[in-house]
């Protein structure tokens, strides 16, 4: 039986921080001809080695690596629409060198909107750079102000989004008033669009392009105790510096421009800035104790520990929810490899030989072996989370209150998560002793009333506890659910 090997073949690298994603595809572009596309949204500003964990000259051995160090520290990060853009063009220039393009990066929103020709529906990608570039001022406004625009013009958008969620209430505008279109529509529109029946070869699958991911992964111990050490070997490398430098360059724009800089986006994200700010200030100032000063800097390296470890977690499950289903859809899970990575000592038996192994046989078309079965690992997480992504699903969608608790769900998966969470079953166990206790016998009036009004102090304070409860639990499940 003859084979034919893809024509427009691409290997994309997918993971968590810290599981080596970059020296994978080091090692793939060695030995199939390669060049990298990083698909890291911090890896795109200039400067800022290690807060950014760009992979150095040394580690790149000689491979030419894109899209590292292309914009200012001022700038935005790049909308998923310009990334795909310069990708697609960079992939072109990689081919016509007779090269195979190769895409690592812990954005995986990027990886997807690359991967697949109807992008995301969370964000429809804008024509040019032209009109990312005309920006309404109305989306400079308060938050209360976006959303009740957005109420008007979408109010399917406007119910999905809590009102605290400043910057996807302000997309879900943004994409209003620059296509004419309600993002509702569009995203209604995509989801027909996908589930049309494919007749054309070409539409056989939605990828751009025959692709064959890798997901390089490690236990959760053993990825924890990496990215824990890791932080010690940002300081040694110059995570003071870099944060003393993205200080000074904060407080220079600012005087220069007479505008704040907005920390909530762009390089100011960046785990490590932030956590280790007010260690570094209290260095420079110099009015510290050696106590004081090492007090911070426990700190400072547990929250950047934690906020790593929290990122790790979010690219997982952005994996095991969207990315999975998305190519499992597309009728692409025999070309989804799972890489598990025990320890260093076992990288080259583990991930290099395998890797290398099956992209030889996906260059040359020849059948591939069955992804589940290179490890325990492969069999269990190759499984979506859950059978839809939630983006894809807007029936799922729409604004609920629990009128015992107070609190407002966004979709039904917040909603089912509230209804078995502890603090709702204590507030409805509360409600019904309430409603079912026996009358009060008679007392004497200034008796009663006394003890009727600590009964309501007391049940306002256990329904204030409840609320809180509720709505801190629900607030991290939506988080995560969302991602």
């Amino acid at each position: 039986m003859a084979v034919t090997p893809p024509s427009k073949p691409l290997v994309a690298i997918v993971g968590a921080t810290g599981t080596g994603k970059s020296d994978l595809a080091v090692e793939i572009a060695r030995r199939f001809d390669g060049e990298i596309i990083n698909g890291d949204a911090m890896q795109l500003y200039k400067g800022l080695p290690v807060i950014t964990n760009k992979i150095t000259q040394d580690e790149m051995k000689g491979i030419p690596h894109h899209l590292l160090g292309r914009i200012g520290l001022e700038e935005e990060t790049w909308t998923v629409g310009k990334f795909v853009a310069n990708a697609l063009g960079i992939i072109d220039e990689i081919r016509s060198r007779g090269k195979l393009p190769i895409l690592v990066g812990g954005t995986h929103f990027y990886t997807q909107s690359l991967l697949f020709k109807d992008g995301l529906s969370e964000e429809p990608l804008l024509k040019n750079d032209e009109e990312q570039s005309n920006r309404p001022a109305i989306l400079d406004e308060p938050t209360d102000i976006l959303l009740e625009k957005l109420r008007e013009v979408d109010p399917v958008m406007a119910d999905r989004w809590h009102p605290n969620e400043r910057r996807k209430i302000q997309r879900s505008l943004e994409i209003y008033l620059k296509t004419g279109k309600p993002a509702s529509q569009i995203y209604d529109e995509q989801r027909l669009r996908k589930e049309l029946p494919n007749d054309a070869p070409d539409d056989v699958s939605r990828l751009r392009f025959p692709t064959l991911l890798f997901w390089m992964h490690a236990s959760k111990e053993i990825l924890t105790k990496r990215l824990d050490s890791r932080v010690d070997k940002m300081i040694q490398n110059g995570l003071l510096s870099e944060v003393e430098a993205l200080h000074n360059f904060r407080m220079e724009y600012e005087a220069r421009t007479g505008q704040d800089v907005d920390q909530t986006r762009g390089i100011w994200v960046s785990i490590g800035y932030k956590e280790f700010l007010a260690y570094q200030t209290a260095v420079v100032d110099g009015s510290s104790s050696e106590a004081e000063l090492a007090k911070l800097k426990r700190a400072a390296i547990e929250k950047t520990q934690a906020a790593t470890r929290q990122y790790a977690k979010r690219q997982i499950r952005w994996i095991q929810i969207k990315l999975l289903n998305a190519l499992l859809a597309a009728e692409q899970g025999g070309r989804t490899f799972l890489l598990d990575i025990p320890d260093a000592s076992q990288w080259d038996a583990a991930a290099v030989q395998p890797s290398s192994d099956i992209t030889a046989k996906f260059l040359s078309g020849q059948h591939l072996p069955d992804p589940t079965s290179l490890s325990p690992a492969a069999s269990e997480m190759l499984n979506p989370r859950r059978d839809y992504d939630l983006s894809q699903r807007p029936d799922l969608w729409g604004k609920r209150e629990c009128e015992t608790c107070g609190t407002t769900s966004f979709n039904e998966n917040d909603w089912k998560l509230h209804l078995k969470s502890r603090a709702h079953r204590r507030a409805v166990g509360i409600q019904k002793k309430k409603e079912n206790a026996p009358p009060r016998s008679r007392e004497p009036k200034d008796v009663a009333v006394s003890q009727e009004d600590s009964e309501d102090v007391l049940e306002t304070y256990m329904s204030t506890i409840a609320h809180e409860s509720s709505d801190t639990q629900l607030k991290e499940s939506t988080t995560d659910e969302k991602r």
